[in-house]
C-alpha cells in the first residue's frame, strides 16, 4: 500500500502536471481573468522548468559530490543498490541498463583497485517474470573477473528502505564491526545513507550516475530550453519528497 501510495504521488509532483493543469484551467475556464492568469503561469512554469541552468543549479546542490580515486578509502564491503536495469525487457537473457549503470560499472572499478574486498549486491525483483537484477549483475562480475566468494546477493529487498533492513542482517552476520563503502547514484544517496545509518549501519558513501553538469556561464547552458529539464525536476522532486517521506515514518 504505502508502494502504490507514493507512486500515485510523486505523478502530482511531476511539474509536466503542473504545467497542463494551468493550461488546461486556462482553455476551459469561463472567466477571462482566470484564463489569462492561468495561460500566464502555465508559460512561466514551462520556461522554468525547461531551463537547464536552473535544474542543474538544483542538482548541484542536491547531489552529493564525487570523490576522487585517490581519496577513496579501503573497505571491507561495497553495498551496490540496484535499480539500473529495464526488468522488463524481452528476451529476458541479458541485463538491460539504464543510465544508472554506472553504479555497476564504477563498483567494479573499485574492487579492481583494491578499495573494496567484498561486493554487496542489494535489490530484489517485484514481479515474477522481471529480470532478475541481482542476479544479472553477478554474472556480469563473475564474467569481469570478480571472485564469487567475493560476490553477496541479498534478493528480498523492493525499496531502499529494506535494502537497509536485509544489507544490515547479511552485514552484521558476515562482515561485523567493518568497513562498509555504500555506492549508488549522487541524487540517492543522502536518502540511501540515512536508511543505512536508521538500522544501526554505518557507511561511507560513494557517489555515481550523476545528473548535474559542472556549472557553465555559456549561453547554451542557461538560455535555451530543452525537454531533458523537466525531467530531471522530475527525478530531483520525487527524491527530495521520499526523502521527507521516509523522515515522517521514520524509515531515515
Amino acid at each position: 500500500m504505502f508502494y502504490i501510495l507514493s507512486k500515485t504521488l510523486f505523478y502530482f509532483l511531476m511539474p509536466l502536471t503542473w504545467i497542463l493543469i494551468c493550461f488546461a484551467i486556462s482553455i476551459f475556464s469561463k472567466n477571462s481573468k482566470r484564463k489569462e492568469k492561468f495561460f500566464r503561469w502555465g508559460i512561466g512554469l514551462l520556461l522554468f522548468f525547461t531551463n537547464p541552468f536552473f535544474i542543474n543549479e538544483a542538482l548541484l546542490a542536491w547531489e552529493v559530490p564525487a570523490t576522487a580515486w585517490e581519496k577513496v578509502q579501503n573497505y571491507e564491503v561495497g553495498i551496490l543498490l540496484t535499480g539500473i536495469s529495464n526488468a522488463q525487457k524481452e528476451p529476458a537473457d541479458r541485463l538491460y541498463l539504464n543510465k544508472g549503470g554506472d553504479r555497476l560499472t564504477h563498483t567494479f572499478l573499485l574492487y579492481k583497485m583494491g578499495k573494496i574486498k567484498k561486493i554487496l549486491v542489494s535489490g530484489g525483483h517485484f514481479f515474477e517474470k522481471d529480470i532478475h537484477e541481482g542476479k544479472e549483475i553477478k554474472k556480469i562480475l563473475l564474467l569481469a573477473g570478480v571472485a564469487e566468494s567475493d560476490i553477496i546477493l541479498e534478493e528480498k529487498s523492493l525499496n531502499t528502505r529494506e535494502n537497509a533492513l536485509f544489507s544490515a542482517k547479511i552485514l552484521q552476520k558476515q562482515f561485523p564491526n567493518q568497513k562498509y563503502l555504500l555506492i549508488t547514484s549522487a541524487f540517492h544517496l543522502r536518502r540511501a545513507k540515512a536508511c543505512f545509518e536508521r538500522v544501526g549501519v554505518a557507511v561511507d558513501v560513494f557517489s555515481v550516475d550523476f545528473y548535474s553538469q559542472n556549472r557553465s556561464w555559456l549561453p547554451a547552458a542557461w538560455l535555451i530550453p530543452n525537454e531533458k529539464s523537466l525531467y530531471y525536476w522530475y527525478v530531483l522532486l520525487h527524491e527530495i519528497v521520499g526523502f521527507a517521506v521516509y523522515k515522517i515514518v521514520g524509515y531515515a
